[in-house]
């Protein structure tokens, strides 16, 4: 049924006379266009389409992350949306390869006319990673010193206030740390669960040590492995061991966060925890999916360049190397399976968390 009063017209409700007039070739300023300087503009245009619809997406996300009680219902449409955004990424993962139909020569034929302009210009861009979680003081050094030197007036100002906001990653850490069953009462689950992984991590070395072929060299390097993922473990329920790990880069999340986050891991199948799960596996595409981009990023620029400078003066490949290792955001979520326990160890839960785990209907809970 036809509920507006003015026909709409397809080319008008898309303004296409305005998109599809805004690639204006610098190189045609110059003398003679070249030919694939539409190709860079158009895929460039179409990066930026795609960032508002991930910063809408995000926007509704994060509405629903600073309410201080979620339900279910709104999880649903958490997980929907973050799921929409992995869709997203993808695709502007596969379009680099309509980049890299242009060869470098081609390329080359209009790159200088763009100087200084680059991706570093991108307020869009900046705008994710900042809303994300990736703020100036998690950054790499080259981004520390020159994250805003490259922007004009307008924009530094208005990302620098933009900072100020609560990212998705501090909104997700509140969350996690509201995480009702970190406390049992007399069941000491924390206590049991670390009697298992001392137990595990001990199989671990005796299987280390009982191997005849390896190198001395070679297992000495897996039992130093083993002895740093125990102090981590150790760590977990240990307040002044965890700030030292924390201050040492080797955890962003909180303590408590990072409680909240294994239990839903270890516990992941469980009714209540199914979309808080969907949750934490989706945040952890969405930055594997972003480290995805940043690498074929910078393999598509070492293709294009080689060891030249960026437009923006940055050192090109070697830079975007770096931030694909660096320039990471939950970190955390993905080290969360050196924690984990096979199902056949884990604690059995008393009868009244399981309650509130989903087991109202099951004959023995109590």
């Amino acid at each position: 049924m036809q509920k507006n009063t003015t026909p709409c017209y397809y080319g008008d409700y898309l303004q296409l006379d305005k998109i599809l007039a805004a690639q204006a070739p610098e190189s045609a300023r110059y003398g003679n266009e070249a030919h694939d300087e539409t190709l860079f503009i158009v895929v460039h245009q179409v990066y930026e389409l795609w960032f508002k619809q991930i910063l809408h997406e995000l926007k509704a996300v994060l509405t629903v992350f600073a309410e201080p009680v979620i339900h279910d219902q709104q999880l649903t449409g958490v997980v929907h949306k973050l799921k929409r955004v992995i869709t997203i990424q993808q695709l502007l993962n596969q379009q680099i390869g309509v980049m890299e139909t242009m060869t470098p020569q081609d390329f080359m034929s209009f790159r200088d006319y763009l100087v200084p302009a680059s991706g570093f210009q991108s307020v869009q861009f900046k705008m994710l990673e900042i809303g994300l979680g990736l703020k100036s003081e998690f950054r790499i050094d080259f981004d520390k010193n020159s994250f805003y030197n490259r922007l004009n007036d307008k924009d530094r100002e208005f990302l620098q206030s933009f900072e100020t906001l609560p990212s998705l990653f501090e909104r997700v850490q509140a969350w996690l740390e509201r995480m009702p069953f970190l406390e049992f009462g007399d069941f000491s689950f924390w206590q049991m669960y670390q009697q298992v992984t001392a137990q595990m991590l001990d199989e671990d070395q005796q299987t280390v040590e009982s191997i005849a072929a390896l190198a001395a060299p070679e297992r000495q390097l897996q039992l130093d492995e083993i002895e740093r993922t125990r102090a981590k473990f150790n760590a977990l329920l240990d307040a002044d061991k965890y700030a030292e790990l924390q201050q040492q880069g080797s955890f962003r999340l909180s303590q408590r966060a990072m409680l909240g986050a294994l239990f839903i891991s270890l516990y992941q199948e469980e009714p209540v925890f199914n979309l808080p799960f969907q949750v934490l596996t989706c945040l952890t595409e969405i930055d594997e999916n972003l480290t995805i981009w940043r690498y074929k990023h910078a393999m598509m620029v070492q293709r294009m360049l080689g060891t030249k400078i960026g437009t923006g003066g940055s050192s090109g490949h070697d830079y975007l190397k770096r931030t694909t290792e660096k320039n990471r955001v939950f970190t955390d979520l993905f080290h969360m399976a050196t924690f984990l326990v096979p199902k056949a160890s884990l604690p059995v839960l008393p009868a009244p968390v399981r309650r509130q785990l989903g087991f109202y209907f099951s004959g023995d809970a109590g």
